[in-house]
């Protein structure tokens, strides 16, 4: 029954989401003009994504291949295997494949309705900001809803799959790691990929377009200003996608997994669970989606946080329910509203969350306000406060993550249920993802309103039109610092789940081999001591790769974009028209060049570091080590590039308000190199940090047997 309630309200989701897109896209695409930029953003967008995926297609396929060998011909096979060493290195390979078609497929769909409802946001815009609001939500919508179905629907699946043939029920969760493994390695290159590009493309438009030639923001003049727009959405919305499918993926099949602790408890709705909650957000965010409307003279945001406040409480409601039908038990009667207040713990924590990434990124607040005011005294001052301010921001999260964590595992522990605290921090976990697909949403309004913005600029619409617009596009900035600051603390949460389902699925193995338990991670041996240490130069070499990506291809951009002045004189006074496909045909170039060296990074460490150690027997030890000390080092790392580089890029808008001069000023000029430092912070290797952490949980869980 609950296996059929999960796939039943995923495929009406999707249903819902294809409802949704099909509403979009009858709507008005606007003037000749309007659907001409729309049109090149498009196909920007479409060639870029088809080249991506071709390549992480490529490697996903070489990647299953090695997992294949490893766990038909590496693995030591263990009496309790459900079946032999090559089904079960097929089923595991199959399963990445799956989760790795799955991500895409998510990623891509609500990629093709954002660069579509640009346009049509644009045209609403001419007569209405609530038809602009909810045109760019619902697109959002679009994304979001199909991210976290396809999600359920690929766990819930292949478990129904498993269960059909045969396989013992708590041995299932075991078996589709891969799946999230799958997931986790889409996500990385499409965040990647798509953060490179759109930051090289950000920065070489701002630097020689508002420094150099001081023309505005989405000038048609600027031949960068298409790559900055389809940049927005293989960003912002595709590479965003794959990273809270991702999370939403391994995130279920962790908490599965320590569901098969209780398993004597609960049975298999202790293992439902996740799924089943998981499912009961969809329905909240639907429902808080459509709440989405706003007055013409009402702040936008408004209606945002309206929306969201009803999707966390019908969530509320959802677990509460899944709490009561799947988690009562006679043996104990109250461990379900124990569970029930863990989840609302991890949906307070989404909220504080919220809170906390406004506070140092809105300018309304000090810390964006003292980045603005250090630009009178030019870039150095302001790249200084910045930093400061982003070094500021990691202690509150840090705060808010270790309440979370600490009051769920009490609770679960409250339950007189043994082994019960970890499962408490799961089900914390399901609550702070259980808002996902609005988060996502309104992650995916922010490219949509970037792009109607540009769109409206380019066209030549009337300043009073460019002001809905802009108020959107301000909105939309906002909703992407959240969704970042969302996906850090949803990712420090899940990185803390799955280092437990590591450890878990070690002793399963350690006790199949007739080896003691592993209980402890001792860093008092030299061995273990340099697993973790490695765990942490990884973070910062991978983030060196990622930043360095984005200097290297900006660079490019820039000589083209110079190039293209001199080459046409008329470009600037309006006679020439910019050559943006070039433009665009050098960023794609570049960033797909520079997306696989850091994902190999990436994927490889953990691997070579557990393979080398097991030769002096604390491979296991030495990855747990590396995983532990990593997530600790990524999630202070990404608070710092993600709330760093959004502080910034506020402080230049609280400038171009009139303050400090206003545009064109020299503290104008001082906030844009600020905010060209803070662009692949925020948009490529702090939202790229939130999927290594994951990574480097799901690959340790999928490889483990190695390890040991």
């Amino acid at each position: 029954m609950e296996l059929g309630l999960i796939l039943s309200i995923s495929v009406l989701s999707l249903l819902f989401a294809v409802y949704l897109a099909r509403q979009i896209l009858k709507q008005d695409r606007g003037t000749p003009e309007m659907q001409k930029i729309a049109d090149a953003i498009r196909q920007g967008a479409e060639a870029f994504l088809r080249r991506q995926y071709s390549t992480i297609a490529m490697l996903s396929v070489v990647t299953a291949g090695i997992i294949f060998v490893l766990y038909a011909f590496v693995r030591t096979p263990m009496p309790n295997d459900p079946v032999g060493p090559v089904q079960l290195a097929a089923y595991t390979a199959l399963a990445f494949l799956f989760g790795a078609l799955c991500s895409g497929i998510a990623g891509y769909i609500g990629m093709f309705v954002s660069i579509r409802a640009n346009s049509r946001t644009a045209s609403a815009a001419t007569t209405s900001l609530n038809r602009a609001l909810q045109i760019s939500m619902r697109g959002g919508a679009v994304s979001g809803l199909f991210v976290v179905a396809m999600s359920l629907l690929g766990v819930g699946g292949l478990f129904g799959i498993f269960q059909v043939l045969g396989t013992p029920i708590e041995k299932i969760p075991f078996m589709i790691v891969g799946f999230g493994f799958g997931a986790s390695f889409v996500a990385l290159f499409a965040q990647l990929g798509g953060g490179i590009y759109t930051k090289a493309a950000d920065v070489g438009a701002d630097l020689v377009g508002k420094v150099e030639a001081g023309i505005p923001e989405d000038d048609p003049r600027n031949p960068a200003v298409i790559a900055d727009l389809v940049g927005d959405n293989v960003g912002d919305c595709a590479g965003r996608g794959a990273d809270l499918f991702e999370s939403t993926a391994a995130e279920n099949i962790g908490a599965m997994i320590l569901g098969v602790a209780l398993f004597h408890f609960f049975g298999l709705k202790g293992i439902m669970f996740p799924l089943v909650v998981r499912a009961f957000g969809l329905i909240a965010s639907i429902v808080g989606v459509m709440f989405v409307r706003t007055r013409e003279d009402e702040d936008p945001m408004k209606a945002l946080n309206h929306g969201y406040y009803v999707t966390s409480f019908l969530a509320a409601i959802g677990f509460f329910i899944g709490a009561k039908w799947l988690l009562d038990t006679p043996s104990a009667p109250n461990a379900w509203l124990y569970f029930f207040a863990a989840g609302v713990v991890g949906i307070l924590t989404s909220v504080a969350f919220v809170y906390i990434t406004q506070y140092f990124t809105e300018y309304k607040y000090r810390p964006v306000r003292s980045i603005a005011e250090a630009s009178q005294t030019g870039p150095a001052t302001n790249i200084i406060t910045g930093f400061a301010v982003g070094l500021e921001s990691t202690w509150m999260p840090v705060i808010a993550i270790s309440l979370a964590i600490v009051g769920s595992y009490y609770l679960g522990l409250a339950t007189g249920i043994p082994n019960a605290g970890l499962f408490g921090t799961a089900v914390a976990t399901m609550g702070m993802l259980g808002t996902a697909a609005y988060i996502l949403a309104m992650d995916t309004f922010g490219p949509i309103t970037d792009n109607a913005g540009g769109i409206v600029e380019m066209s030549g619409q009337p300043e009073n039109v460019r002001k809905k617009t802009d108020r959107l596009d301000a909105m939309g900035n906002t909703t992407k610092a959240l969704t970042k600051g969302y996906a850090i603390g949803s990712a420090a949460l899940a990185a803390f789940l799955l280092f437990s389902a590591y450890i878990d699925d070690v002793n399963v193995l350690l006790k199949e081999k007739g080896l003691p338990a592993m209980t402890s991670v001792n860093i008092a041996r030299p061995e273990v001591f340099v697993g973790a240490l490695l765990g942490a130069a990884l973070v910062f070499l991978f983030s060196s790769l990622a930043i360095k990506a984005v200097g290297k291809a900006a660079y490019y951009v820039i000589n083209d974009v110079r190039a293209q002045f001199k080459e046409k004189p008329g470009i600037l006074s309006g006679t020439e028209q910019p050559d943006y496909g070039r433009t665009v045909d050098i960023v794609t170039r570049g960033a797909l060049r520079s997306m696989v060296g850091p994902g190999l990074l990436a994927v490889g460490t953990p691997i070579l570091v557990g393979v080398v150690f097991r030769l002096f027997n604390v491979g296991a030890e030495a990855v747990a080590a590396l995983l532990m000390v990593g997530t600790i080092a990524g999630i202070l790392m990404a608070i710092l590039l993600n709330n760093g580089g959004g502080a910034w890029d506020n402080a230049k808008k609280f400038v171009e308000t009139g303050m400090f001069g206003g545009k064109k000023s020299e503290p104008h000029k001082a906030a844009v190199v600020g905010d060209t430092v803070g662009d692949p912070f925020k948009d490529t290797a702090g939202p790229s940090l939130h999927v290594l952490i994951k990574l480097l949980a799901t690959i340790t869980l999928v490889l483990a047997p190695l390890f040991v």
